[in-house]
């Protein structure tokens, strides 16, 4: 496919943003090419400038879960923008999401809406070392956690893609209190928490790493930090900025039936407008100002727009089986694509949980970040271009997630495996 004004576009955007892009992983440098500027987007599909038309399967990194542009979601936005933006005071529209998050949420007594992922985890984590009056923090390799200071250290996401090992401008003295650790690997898991030198305030994982690809934990890995974190009094957070609302309706720790102090929330309880929320305990979420001494604010957070579109996610999320039709479809999928892998004999092991799933350029098991890392990232460059040449859009990059959606038919996924098929017998004659 022809796209010649995205080109044009690129070469104007270099002109006066950073790369030409807003996040660093839109430029495309890892799989060669350069970035599609998207016009416009409806259902299961996005359009470029040239109005070429795509299946996409990167959904925003995770949100349109029911699809793009869903009535319903666009109704409540027009509606909400009648009467006005943003006000910078609180309106009965957060406190309706709100109850629905904490109804929804295992772990959520009580929640604070914020405008990102990582104003979320951000916020998160100052609050449990305020909770806790430690400062250390203990991530997981790989696992990304947003772009604040501290958790710049072996994160996953576009860090990974880009082969950067941190980042220039983050102090010594901050990412000295970040201790980051092997995912799935207990015995760490276990000295670490063990060490009382390190006075730990935290730990903070995704229950599903979806920022290294799509990696599950190992059974019995995250009841093993529950039980560690509750035994040595550490605060746990749960990074369910990805798996929230995705996994089930109640999230990943409804999946698995682990249920941390904390939870980070953020893209699907927005509807796709600009969102995320941190939520837990109430005894916890009690130390936030104006209640208590940790301060954290924010003027757009809890804007009427995106709880409006985010009440009208949510009740779409409720309805009927919308969860088991949406992982029992992605589960045959990734089936099928099993099967193309065995058949064709490529190397790549697909990983898949509910409607996450990640295809790995390796023979090797994908179960942590240095696993992650044997992955043939020149391979999934050349499949990314060759999907992308007959209108399948996939995440451009190998350390990111394929994500089904509602709005994703049997043709749509009938198309998915096929071209997959088709790229990765084109893929072993070069």
């Amino acid at each position: 496919m022809s796209s010649a004004k995205s080109g044009e576009m690129f070469a104007n955007a270099q002109k006066v943003i950073p790369g030409g892009v807003n996040s660093p992983v839109r430029a495309c440098r890892s799989v060669g090419c350069d970035p599609l500027f998207i016009e416009r987007a409806e259902g299961a599909h996005v359009y470029d400038l040239d109005d070429n038309k795509y299946l996409d399967f990167v959904c925003s990194w995770g949100p349109m879960i029911m699809g793009h542009a869903h009535p319903d979601i666009v109704a409540a936005v027009q509606q909400s923008a009648a009467g006005g933006t943003s006000f910078g005071a609180p309106t009965s529209s957060e406190v309706d999401l709100a109850s629905m998050v904490v109804e929804a949420v295992p772990s959520i007594e009580k929640v604070r809406f914020v405008n990102s992922g990582t104003e979320a985890t951000m916020s998160a984590v100052r609050l449990a070392r305020g909770f806790s009056g430690k400062k250390t923090v203990v991530k997981f390799d790989g696992c990304y956690h947003g772009h604040a200071d501290s958790f710049l250290v072996q994160a996953g996401s576009g860090v990974m893609t880009l082969s950067i090992p941190g980042s220039p401008g983050v102090p010594d003295d901050i990412v000295k209190n970040t201790v980051s650790i092997p995912y799935n690997d207990r015995e760490t898991l276990e000295k670490t928490l063990r060490d009382a030198s390190l006075d730990i305030a935290c730990v903070i994982v995704e229950p599903v790493a979806g920022n290294m690809g799509c990696i599950p934990p190992e059974p019995g890995f995250l009841q093993a930090i529950r039980d560690i974190t509750s035994e040595l009094g550490i605060v746990l957070i749960f990074d369910e900025v990805i798996s929230g609302f995705r996994l089930s309706y109640g999230g990943a720790q409804e999946y698995y039936g682990v249920i941390p102090d904390l939870t980070c929330l953020g893209k699907i309880i927005g509807g796709g407008l600009p969102v995320g929320a941190y939520g837990g305990k109430a005894e916890i979420m009690d130390m936030i100002a104006p209640d208590g001494p940790v301060y954290q604010a924010g003027t757009l957070s809890g804007n009427p727009l995106a709880m409006s579109a985010g009440r009208a996610a949510l009740r779409i999320l409720q309805s009927g089986n919308f969860y088991k039709d949406l992982n029992d479809k992605a589960s045959a999928v990734a089936a099928e694509m099993r099967a193309i892998v065995d058949r064709v004999g490529v190397d790549v092991q697909l990983n898949q949980v509910g409607s996450l799933m990640t295809a790995f350029f390796t023979d090797q098991p994908v179960k942590d970040f240095a696993s992650a890392t044997t992955a043939d990232t020149d391979r999934y460059g050349l499949h990314f271009r060759q999907m992308l040449s007959q209108g399948i859009y996939l995440a451009p990059s190998q350390f990111e997630v394929a994500f089904i959606s509602a709005a994703h038919t049997e043709s749509d996924l009938e198309k998915l495996t096929k071209m997959t098929e088709w790229s990765f017998k084109k893929l072993l004659e070069t």
